[in-house]
């Protein structure tokens, strides 16, 4: 496998991603597969808690998706040293007690990395950078490669979370491009998150203010009786007040015309 740039470190530590499949990174920054299932979800249980013990029992219940095998505690240790031979003795820690601990800092971690880039990327566009919040939001998202907790046997509820997380991010970059004056260059992307996010006000907000700034006022004022439709008719309930300042801002602009 080659090398990802993103992901060579200076101070000779392994990385991993779990978002889409599991894999750990040497410090060159060469993917290295992690195979079997069972250890590429006890991998990714022990990176979702970066430098944290996780007790047996739960890395048990989330391996095995509850149904452990005879020996659990056994059968855990010999993926535990299976993991040690792939990522270095060092890797993953035993604590006291009973219990592993990855031994990483969550920015070491794919999902972590992501989240700090989005944070800084959303406060920089709340404090009017917009080139430094696209620049810091584009970073996090393409480390976007895959579904995540793709390994984990029941991710449902934790993929969901970050999901959300991520529709955050790409509402924030979109934001900072149409900010920076690329309203036609996000419009397709906006119409596809809209399509599937049919309830989310702040994008359609996003989009109808990316049509009136392309000078497509009447395109704008139909986006807008479709998402005002659709929430009288899915929630019994008219278009929050950003929405309504917006269309009546719409009104109010000559059509077809971008404002200057």
């Amino acid at each position: 496998m080659g090398t990802d740039e993103a992901y060579v470190t200076d101070n000779g530590s392994v990385r991993y991603r779990i978002i889409g499949t599991t894999q750990l990174l040497n410090p060159e920054g060469t993917a290295v597969a992690v195979g079997g299932a069972r250890l590429r979800a006890l991998l990714t249980v022990l990176a979702l808690r970066p430098g944290r013990t996780v007790p047996v029992g739960h890395l048990v219940d989330e391996v095995w998706n509850g149904e452990p095998p005879a020996d659990a505690a056994g059968a855990l240790q010999a993926l535990v040293g299976r993991l040690r031979r792939a990522a270095g003795p060092g890797a993953v820690a035993s604590v006291e007690g009973g219990g592993y601990r990855l031994d990483a800092e969550p920015d070491d971690i794919d999902l972590y990395r992501f989240e700090r880039l989005a944070a800084e990327g959303a406060r920089a566009l709340e404090q009017g950078d917009p080139a430094k919040a696209l620049s810091r939001l584009e970073d996090a998202l393409a480390l976007w490669t895959g579904p995540v907790l793709a390994d984990l046997p029941d991710r449902t509820a934790e993929a969901a979370r970050w999901e959300a997380r991520r529709l955050d991010a790409r509402r924030a970059r979109l934001a900072a491009a149409l900010a920076l004056g690329r309203a036609e260059e996000v419009l397709p992307e906006l119409a596809a998150l809209c399509a599937a996010h049919p309830l989310d006000e702040p994008l359609h907000t996003l989009r109808i203010r990316a049509l009136r700034a392309a000078g497509r006022t009447a395109e704008a004022l139909a986006a807008y009786e479709e998402v005002r439709r659709t929430l009288a008719d899915r929630l019994g309930a008219d278009p929050g007040p950003e929405l309504r300042a917006l269309h009546g801002a719409l009104l109010h602009t000559t059509p077809d015309v971008a404002p200057a």
